[in-house]
C-alpha cells in the first residue's frame, strides 16, 4: 500500500473541539450520550444489534450483506417526519444514521474495518470504546462475528469540506470461525476479511507475545490484500507502568514498518453526573485520535486510488 500521510495533513486534527465541530458531533450524541447505530444494511435494518453467530448468519445470509466498502454517497438530510427509528432493544433504540439539521448536506464515506489480534488483547474493548459502549470488565472470547457501526464527522484540510465517515468494525472470534469453517465458504476466517478497506492490528502493552506476533500478521495481509490501509494500536496503555513492550521496541517497529502506531487505554469511560451513564463527549475526546487517524488514512488511500494524488513508494518492513 501507499506510504501513510503525515498526521494532520489530510484531516484537521482538532476540528472536533471547535464550535463547528461540536455542532456536527451533536448528531451522534443525545443528551451527552453516544447514539447507537444499526450495524447492518441501511435499506433493510434489523430491530436489534447483537453479535452475529455463524448459525444466525447461516439462516439469515442476506440480512447483513453490504456492497463493497469505500463507497462515497451524497447524504441529503431527512426531515423529522421522515426519520426512521428502529424498534427499541432492551436498553436503547437504534438509528440507521445520524440526523443532521435540514439545511445541512454532507457526503458520507463508508468503510469496512477488520480488527485483528491475538485473543485477549482487547479487540472487543477497543470497538466498544470507539462506539461509546461499556468496555467489558472480564474477558470473554467473541462468539461468531460482531459488527459495530461508528459515525465520525471530520473536516478535510484541502477543501475545508466536512465528510461523515461511517466505519463498520468487524470483530471476528477466531475460535468460533475455525469451528464453523467447514459449513460454508462464507464462514471461513478469510471471508470475514473480504472487501475490507482497513485492518487494525492490536497488541497489548501487557502481552509481549501479542507484539511479537504483529510482523507475521502484517506480512500475511500484505500478501493477501496489498492495497488496504493498515494501522497498529497498542491497547491497555493505562497499564504502561507494567509494560512488556518498551519504547525502544516501538521505535524500532515504526522505523521498520512505517505504519501509524496509536495507543489507547482500556479502562471504563468517564461517567455523567448520575454516576452510571457513560459521558459521550468525554468518550469521544479519548478516542478522537483513532477515528481521525482512520479517516485520514482511508481518505488518502481513496484519493491515491482515484488518481487524484500521486502514488508514493510502498512501505515494507526493512
Amino acid at each position: 500500500m501507499a506510504r501513510p500521510p503525515a498526521t494532520g495533513s489530510v484531516i484537521v486534527p482538532d476540528w472536533h473541539e471547535s464550535t463547528e465541530g461540536k455542532e456536527y458531533l451533536a448528531c451522534i450524541l443525545r443528551k451527552n450520550r453516544r447514539r447507537v447505530f444499526e450495524p447492518g444494511t441501511w435499506k433493510q435494518p434489523k430491530p436489534c444489534r447483537e453479535p452475529l453467530s455463524p448459525e444466525k448468519l447461516l439462516t439469515e445470509p442476506s440480512a447483513h450483506a453490504r456492497p463493497s466498502a469505500g463507497h462515497l454517497t451524497q447524504w441529503t438530510p431527512i426531515q423529522p417526519s421522515q426519520q426512521h427509528v428502529l424498534q427499541t432493544c432492551p436498553r436503547s433504540s437504534l438509528l440507521e444514521r445520524p440526523v443532521l439539521p435540514p439545511p445541512v448536506a454532507i457526503d458520507t464515506a463508508s468503510y469496512k474495518i477488520f480488527v485483528s489480534g491475538k485473543s485477549g488483547v482487547g479487540k472487543t474493548a477497543l470497538v466498544a470504546k470507539l462506539a461509546g459502549l461499556e468496555v467489558p470488565v472480564v474477558h470473554h472470547e467473541t462468539t461468531g462475528i460482531q459488527t459495530t457501526v461508528v459515525f465520525w464527522p471530520a473536516k478535510l484540510q484541502a477543501s475545508d469540506r466536512v465528510v461523515m465517515f461511517r466505519f463498520e468494525f468487524w470483530d471476528c472470534g477466531e475460535s468460533a470461525l475455525k469451528k464453523f469453517d467447514h459449513m460454508l465458504p462464507p464462514f471461513h476466517p478469510q471471508a470475514c476479511k473480504e472487501k475490507t478497506d482497513a485492518f487494525l492490528f492490536l497488541f497489548s502493552f501487557t502481552d509481549r507475545a501479542s507484539f511479537e506476533d504483529l510482523p507475521g500478521q502484517l506480512a500475511r495481509v500484505t500478501g493477501e490484500a496489498p492495497g488496504v490501509v493498515r494501522m497498529v494500536i497498542g491497547s491497555k496503555f493505562d497499564q504502561y507502568m507494567h509494560t512488556d513492550v518498551p519504547e525502544r521496541d516501538l521505535t524500532a517497529f515504526r522505523q521498520a514498518w512505517e505504519l501509524p502506531l496509536l495507543r489507547v487505554k482500556s479502562v471504563p469511560g468517564r461517567r455523567l453526573a448520575d454516576g452510571r451513564t457513560l459521558d459521550g463527549r468525554a468518550g469521544l475526546a479519548d478516542i478522537a485520535h483513532v477515528l481521525n487517524g482512520l479517516a485520514e488514512q482511508l481518505w488518502h488511500q481513496d484519493q491515491v486510488a482515484a488518481g487524484l494524488l500521486p502514488n508514493p513508494p510502498e512501505n515494507t518492513a526493512g
